[in-house]
């Protein structure tokens, strides 16, 4: 198994990663440099890359080696993934070498032997590279190799090459603890600018030549055992929740991209969730906890004005419909600006140092070394019957917030659809553990009565943006009127709501369900 951290860095900077002090200090023996001419080989109808794998043929130093890479994840830069490599006599894989390097048990192998994949593999794009190594050895015994990539990935022929540029650094682990790798790269980062780079060569190459969009990324399913511990489980959920936010990275970067910034968010209240879920054992460092903190409010105004431009707005109708549009513009124009915002943020180094000292925390388990003899022996027993008290636990806190909830206060309402968000969290967290045919209704009902508090929620949020559109727009005086007005129409048609019985109905609903454990 592979396992490299991924860094971008602007090509003006080379120059400084390579000055700087820690590979004069930790580096053995000067670079070595390298020429790589890389092709990437699939079907025509990308069968390997629908498979996550990618195959490859690299000619260096007049020898040809082919590589395959399959499975594996990648979750705040760090990436792991199975590889398999041979010499071949020229720019042809040889998959009869391949079949025989692969384990039985690698999915990929039965692909690797069906005729059509077998007869129709060509090459996708090719890339070509100016490859610096170095080779590190930490104080504490750790060997990573240290790798400056600077070139290009190029896709089609004749007058219709297309090409993006290459400028990356990746550190391998050799030898040694996963988190050193994040320790060199905290490092390197007080010198050199540098952001995490999310996609390998071979995604960025596919997703050239087949012109593929950028996607936003959900959440994926855990797939827990009952034989793992507590703690084995807590890093499972932080790593996915991870995923997601490191996946929806470069659509948030991208700049306009509503749903990217959406499951981005997401992806960071799962992990606030999670934190809270095992905070008896283990707590985040404050200074993580901060930036978590800043980056969660980064997304957050710009999530704000998206719902309020692209739902909240958009759902009136009739004589509020005419006043809703005029503000449902000012309102897109506020979101534009907030999501350049949340694009400098997380193409900031202080992102970039955030989410290298998250990982670096959980690669190391620091928890460990202040944690009392009991919460050891807690983070070491196996997780169901944690799991099964946090449940019930975050059950009772739901039932207990929504006893009112009929009459119950916006403020009130507020931590009820908190208490139900995070009593979701942790029931799909776990799901794994328990029988399918009773977690889907319970998160079903779960889901209704999240959307009905949500929709409150969202007016509140609205009543405040609305009040606080910038006095600098274009009929400013004449919006101030379009708000007013608005305002109230939500406010009598968020009451009118929570007396028409839906939320009751969804409250009752879920009451009348049985936990899932």
């Amino acid at each position: 198994m592979e396992v490299e951290l991924k860094l971008l860095l602007a090509p003006d900077d080379a120059p400084r990663l390579r000055a700087h002090p820690l590979l004069a200090q930790s580096a053995q023996g000067q670079a070595q440099v390298l020429h790589l001419h890389d092709i990437y080989v699939d079907t025509p109808d990308l069968q390997l890359c629908r498979h996550q794998a990618g195959l490859r043929v690299r000619q260096v130093a007049g020898r040809w080696l082919q590589t395959l890479k399959a499975g594996g994840s990648a979750s705040g830069g760090l990436h792991s993934r199975h590889e398999w490599e041979g010499e071949v006599a020229g720019p042809v894989p040889d998959l009869d070498a391949l079949d025989a390097a692969i384990g039985r048990k690698q999915a990929i192998r039965a692909l690797l032997r069906q005729e059509a994949i077998r007869d129709g593999l060509r090459p996708v794009f090719t890339t070509r590279i100016e490859r610096s190594v170095w080779q590190l050895s930490t104080p504490q015994g750790d060997q990573i190799e240290c790798v400056l990539d600077q070139g290009v990935i190029e896709s089609g022929a004749d007058g219709a090459v297309r090409s993006v540029p290459v400028s990356e650094i990746e550190l391998e682990l050799k030898e040694g603890q996963a988190s050193s790798l994040f320790e060199v790269a905290l490092a390197l980062l007080r010198e050199v600018p540098l952001q995490l780079g999310h996609m390998s060569k071979a995604e960025r190459g596919y997703r050239l030549a087949a012109a593929q969009p950028l996607r936003a990324v959900k959440a994926q399913p855990l797939a827990l055992d009952a034989a793992m511990t507590v703690e084995q489980v807590f890093l499972a959920i932080c790593h996915n929740c991870l995923e997601q936010v490191s996946g929806n990275q470069d659509g948030v970067a991208a700049g306009e991209d509503v749903e990217s910034v959406h499951q981005m968010r997401v992806g960071l209240r799962r992990l606030r969730s999670a934190l809270g879920m095992f905070k008896a054992l283990l707590a985040l460092p404050d200074a993580l906890k901060t930036e978590l903190d800043w980056l969660g409010g980064a997304l957050g105004e710009a999530r704000d004005w998206d719902v309020l431009a692209g739902h909240t707005l958009a759902r009136l109708d009739g004589d509020a419909a005419v006043d809703a549009a005029a503000l449902a513009q000012a309102a897109h124009e506020q979101a534009r600006v907030s999501h350049a915002q949340a694009a400098q943020a997380v193409t900031s180094p202080r992102y970039t140092a955030w989410m290298l000292g998250l990982q670096r925390w959980l690669q190391a388990r620091d928890w460990r070394a202040g944690g009392s003899p009991r919460q050891l022996q807690r983070l070491d027993a196996q997780v169901p019957a944690f799991a099964r008290k946090t449940l019930r636990e975050d059950q009772r806190r739901l039932m207990k917030r929504g006893r009112r909830l009929l009459h119950a206060t916006p403020q009130q309402r507020h931590k009820v659809r908190i208490a139900a968000k995070k009593t979701r969290y942790a029931t799909e967290f776990f799901a794994s553990l328990f029988a399918a045919s009773a977690v889907k209704p319970y998160v079903g009902r779960l889901s209704t009565l999240q959307d009905e508090l949500g929709w409150l929620n969202d007016v509140q949020v609205a009543d405040r943006l609305l009040q606080e559109l910038p006095d600098g727009q274009a009929g400013h005086a004449q919006l101030r009127l379009h708000a007013a007005f608005i305002r109230g129409y939500l406010a009598a048609r968020a009451q009118a709501q929570g007396a028409d019985g839906r939320m009751d109905k969804a409250w009752r609903r879920f009451k009348a369900i049985r936990l899932p454990v």
